[in-house]
């Protein structure tokens, strides 16, 4: 078992049983698969398996099932037997075997092991190892936390304050991260959680890129005049959302929805502010009006995908499809008539509404892309829903080193596991490492 290959498949989900699929194996009742892969060097099998041993009781099994991922030094094995241990009160064992990587000089350690002693009453010490690191994000953004527990939050104000006057020559390597704004914003939260909340809205208007903080501030503390204000010369949307959000959970949906149409608001130039606009209103029964909104933006922004699969998917929920289809068909003509299959896929769920699942299927394979492998999916979900997985391999195994997730889980569904198995362990080369995989403080240009 190697440390740098257990990584390489656990962050690109290759050559493995990806999580999502582990967890279809235990709902299919294939616990035994998950046990014996567990022991072969299958990550997500033997984190999952770790759990449901401590859950019976049997944490010196789990903690033998994760030995030897442990003994590789691979930081994702350490933080997961930390985080087992933490959560069966074998606190001491959890924070030495985190310590021994932060000694050991992992980047991250430091910053694990600090939030885990300040959660069991050693925040003192956790406060001294992070102050010399203030000028690093995430140390920073642990010790401001860390700060209150250990009654220190004026000595971490400080700290901050000083950086606030710091202007950065080369961002983000001149002070690795830790910028004026994200200064002002963490001295901010020390302040709200003082009680000084005037201080910190007064600080977080000194920033220039602390919106997004100072409407969630202005929103908890509900100070409505002021978020309508920030609202009506927001320009990056955070202050309408927010008053948005504020004013329906108030049950003003009206007031939520005004807030989006507000004169020249963001709903007039900005399709994302105009997507939750829609969803507000869809969530209030006026599925309708949501399509109208939607119509505009994709009228206005032809082609691009994020917005047709918004609009197509209140047209099905509306009971709409015919509707949705003639808009997407005048839309596609508009643009020249041909659509390539990222766009084309969009109007399948309405085909198979409107005419069923096999003109549906019939029309994605007449195009001219419907027997890639990007069209394969899309095909065998429209088969899978209607109770036709067999089918659904079929289409999926002409493609499946491209689609083999997807196989695998209609593979599993069909309780053929051991074919899944073999579509998910099959190893491709793993291409060039770009570094020799040595933490670095300094740039490497």
């Amino acid at each position: 078992m190697d440390a740098t290959d257990l990584d390489y498949r656990a962050q690109t989900r290759s050559g493995c049983i990806p999580p999502e699929l582990v967890l279809r194996l235990l709902e299919r009742g294939h616990v035994d698969v998950v046990e014996l892969q567990a022991g072969r060097g299958e990550w997500f099998c033997a984190l999952a398996w770790a759990r449901l041993l401590g859950e019976q009781g049997r944490q010196a099994d789990a903690l033998e099932l994760l030995a030897p991922y442990l003994a590789t030094g691979w930081w994702t094995a350490v933080v997961a037997a930390a985080e087992l241990l933490e959560r069966w009160g074998r606190v001491d064992e959890a924070i030495e075997i985190t310590r021994v990587r932060m000694e050991a000089g992992h980047p991250m350690a430091l910053e694990s092991y600090t939030r885990l002693l300040a959660r069991h009453g050693r925040a003192e010490k956790a406060f001294a190892l992070l102050r010399p690191h203030i000028g690093e994000l995430s140390l920073a953004e642990a010790l401001v936390d860390i700060a209150a527990a250990a009654g220190r939050d004026e000595e971490a104000a400080a700290l901050l304050a000083a950086r606030t006057e710091h202007q950065c020559s080369d961002f983000p390597w001149c002070c690795r991260g830790l910028d004026r704004d994200t200064a002002i914003g963490l001295l901010a939260t020390i302040r709200e959680r003082q009680g000084r909340t005037d201080e910190a809205i007064a600080l977080l208007r000194t920033g220039s890129t602390n919106g997004e903080q100072l409407a969630a501030l202005l929103a908890r503390h509900g100070r409505l005049g002021e978020l309508r204000a920030a609202a009506a010369t927001d320009d990056s949307r955070y202050a309408v959302r927010r008053l948005a959000r504020l004013l329906e959970e108030r049950g003003d949906v009206e007031g939520a929805i005004a807030a989006y149409r507000q004169a020249d608001g963001p709903v007039a130039h900005d399709p994302n502010s105009a997507c939750e606009l829609a969803q507000l209103l869809a969530r209030h029964g006026r599925g309708n009006e949501a399509i109208n909104v939607m119509r505009v933006q994709a009228d206005a922004r032809n082609g691009d995908d994020w917005i047709l699969h918004t609009l197509s998917d209140l047209y099905l929920d509306q009971g709409r499809p015919e509707d949705g289809l003639a808009h997407l068909d005048a839309l596609a003509a508009a643009r020249g008539g041909e659509e390539e299959w990222d766009l084309y896929w969009i109007r399948l769920p309405l085909i198979a509404a409107r005419d069923g699942v096999d003109e549906a299927i019939a029309q994605a394979r007449s195009h001219l892309e419907g027997a890639t492998s990007y069209a394969a999916p899309h095909i065998a979900e429209l088969l899978a829903g209607a109770g036709r997985t067999e089918e659904a391999v079929a289409v999926l195994e002409q493609h499946a080193s491209t689609n083999s997730h997807d196989l695998a889980g209609y593979l599993i569904d069909l309780g053929r596991v051991e074919d899944a198995l073999a579509v998910l362990q099959r190893r491709t080369p793993r291409p060039p490492e770009l570094s020799d995989g040595t933490w670095r403080d300094d740039p490497p240009f």
